[in-house]
This record gives C-alpha cells, structure tokens and sequence, in this order.
C-alpha cells in the first residue's frame, strides 16, 4: 500500500464517522477541501465508491462500511497503543473523550477535572453533555457517566458518587391558594415542568416509592426543556412543580425560595457510575482519571 493510502484512510474514517465533511474536517485539523481531494484520491486508486454523498448528508456505500468495519478497530488499536507509550513518560499523557449529562458533568466530572488537570498539562479532555443513551463504543467515547441501574451489563461500571434523591418543589407563589399534593397521583391536577428524554422521545414518567408500592406518573404542564437548569428556573419562577435532584434545590429550601411536596414519596437511588468498555484496555492518563473519580464513600461496583 502506498504510504499516502494511510492519510487517505484515515480522512475517510472521520468522514464516515461524523457523517459531515464540515466535522471531520475540524476534527482532523484540514480544510474541506483537503479532505474532499482525499476521498477522491482513494476512491480513484481503489475504483470504487466509498462514500455517497448528498447536499444534506455522507454516508458510507457497501465499500464504504466493510473499509469502516474492518480497517476502523484496527486504527483504534494503533491509537490506544499508542497512547499507552504514556507509560514511558514521567507523566500520563492523553486525550479522553466522556459523555455524560449536564448534571453529572457540573457536580461531579468538571470538579475532578479542574484539579487534575493543571498537574498533568500533556492530558486533555472532552466532555460531551448528552442526556441520551449514548452507545459509548459506536460514538467512539472512552467512558461515559449514567445511573447505576442504566449501565448495560457487558460494561465496566465504577461508582462515582452516592446514592441520589429527587425532590418534587415549587416557589411558594405557585403553591399559594393550591392544594398541596398528598400522593403522586396528585399531581395530575397540578401544571408540572416536563422532562424531555432524547433517548425515548418522550418525556421522563416522574417515578415514585413507598412502602414497597412504586407509581410512576405521566405529568403535564405548559413547559417543557430537555436540560435540568431550564426547569429549575421555571420553578423559581412560578410556572409549577419541578422534579430535581436533592442537591440542585437544597440552596434554594433552605432559602425558602422553593417549597418541598411529597418527600416521603421520593426513595433514594443508585448514584452515578463512570461505565466503559472492558474490550479497551485503558490508557495510563485515563486510569488516573477513574481512579480520581472514584467514589471513595463505598466499594467500586464491576459490571461483568
């Protein structure tokens, strides 16, 4: 294979991963225009069309995605090996990419970060706030940051934080004159903010516990966000009931600027987990970073 197949491949895997030449572009540090004469470059010397490209899309042809499927892994190992010459240096060295949601990513991820970082100047990190179910391993994300409960089980799980509570609140101008909800089923007659769930396509079903019983609840309301920030200034500002988690509308209790219903009906719940894949050994800069993570109040849980 000619030397300049391998820059060649390696543009038409950006390309077919982001699907946009825009993005592989700025991902790979070269103009459009580069990467398009790249791809014509390998398709003329292979005869073959790898990518079909439309005014709104790129998408990989059958050429396209057996290249994707075969050479794609084996880029990645060369990566990962690469990465693991870190060993070598006096310090770990590295890029780490991790998905999480904005909750996770401000309470937990972005402390760590701060302080580990200015330590370690040859480790860089990105972080991807997403509230979906992200397939870690196709989206190419060392780790990623969910529920306990949500982590698939052929993935390594470790704790990274305690167990969690929800919290149903509204301002004290919305509860003025309402009759508070005793029960989760309450609720119905009152106008709650809604969670958008990118993962189901709908919103979450506001869940509840006691005594063993469990009831989930369908709430509506005249708003709707898809990030937790949003629904906590709506909250404050009086549009209705909000389910948060405990730590976000503590400040705001003990201020009085929002009021708590249905407290016994909120359990706790399994906290936060960094999850990845046990296919991948992890790199020195990335072993420093879980080991930072993890959550020291109890035993890191495995998923095998």
């Amino acid at each position: 294979m000619a030397r300049q197949d391998f820059g060649d491949l390696l543009a038409f895997l950006a390309v077919a991963r982001e699907g946009n030449f825009t993005k592989a572009a700025a991902k790979l540090g070269v103009s459009q225009s580069a990467l398009s004469h790249a791809i014509r470059g390998l398709e003329e010397r292979l005869r073959l069309q790898l990518l079909t490209r439309t005014t709104r899309s790129v998408a990989p042809t059958e050429a396209g995605e057996r290249l994707l499927r075969t050479l794609g892994p084996k880029f990645d190992e060369i990566d990962a090996e690469l990465a693991s010459l870190s060993d070598l240096r006096d310090k770990p060295a590295g890029h780490i990419r991790i998905v999480a949601g904005e909750h996770a990513a401000d309470t937990l991820l972005w402390p760590v970060l701060a302080k580990l970082l200015p330590d370690y100047p040859d480790i860089s990190a990105e972080v991807v706030i997403d509230y979906a179910l992200t397939d870690i391993v196709a989206e190419r994300y060392d780790a990623g940051i969910r529920f306990g409960e949500q982590v698939e089980k052929d993935m390594i799980a470790v704790r990274i934080g305690p167990d969690m509570r929800l919290a149903v609140v509204g301002a004290p101008a919305y509860l003025t004159g309402r009759t508070r909800p005793q029960t989760p089923q309450d609720l119905t007659g009152h106008e709650c903010i809604n969670m958008r769930l990118p993962t189901y396509g709908g919103f979450y079903a506001w869940e509840f516990a006691q005594g063993g019983r469990e009831v989930n609840v369908r709430v509506a309301g005249r708003l709707a966000f898809n990030t937790l920030p949003q629904i906590l200034k709506a909250a404050l500002a009086g549009f209705g009931l909000a389910y948060l988690p405990e730590d976000i509308v503590l400040p705001h209790l003990i201020e009085g600027r929002l009021l708590r219903v249905l407290d016994e009906w909120c359990p706790s719940f399994c906290g936060y987990h960094l999850y990845y894949t046990s296919r991948r050994q992890p790199t020195p800069a990335f072993a420093l970073l879980v080991d930072a993570l993890r959550y020291r109040g109890c035993a890191a849980s495995v998923a095998s």
